[in-house]
């Protein structure tokens, strides 16, 4: 917008600057200063669709790299939480293993206990 306002005052001044230095006030000089301001107002309006061109193209692109950013986003979330997922079943699974083995130390001790009352029972003779 700031490009828009520089070029009217450009080509305003420029035009009021031929209009001024035509030299004479016949016909010819105005119809020629007519000429260039006009030129200078197609131009404008060429350059302000230019921009808008370009701007559009602009927020185009700004959504296009946002999609993008957001699926990459989703699919490291998505990493994220299926190797979390692998981590916790490795946790439960060595839990499990680590509870296995505990019972089984814990049978194992449980029948020693058992064997060594059996033994001290008969030496009493019951």
């Amino acid at each position: 917008m700031a490009r828009l306002a520089v070029l009217v005052l450009a080509v305003g001044a420029f035009g009021a600057f031929a209009i001024g230095c035509g030299g004479g006030s016949d016909s010819d000089s105005v119809s020629e200063a007519e000429d260039r301001i006009e030129q200078g107002l197609e131009e404008a309006k060429q350059g302000i669709e230019k921009a808008g061109d370009e701007v559009k193209e602009g927020f185009s692109e700004a959504e296009k790299a946002t999609k993008e950013g957001l699926e990459k986003g989703k699919e490291e979330a998505k990493k994220g939480v299926e190797g979390g997922k692998s981590q916790t079943e490795k946790t439960i699974e060595q839990a499990e293993e680590e509870a296995k083995e505990g019972l089984e130390k814990g049978r194992d001790e449980a029948n020693e206990a058992i064997e060594e009352a059996e033994k001290q029972a008969e030496r009493y003779g019951y």
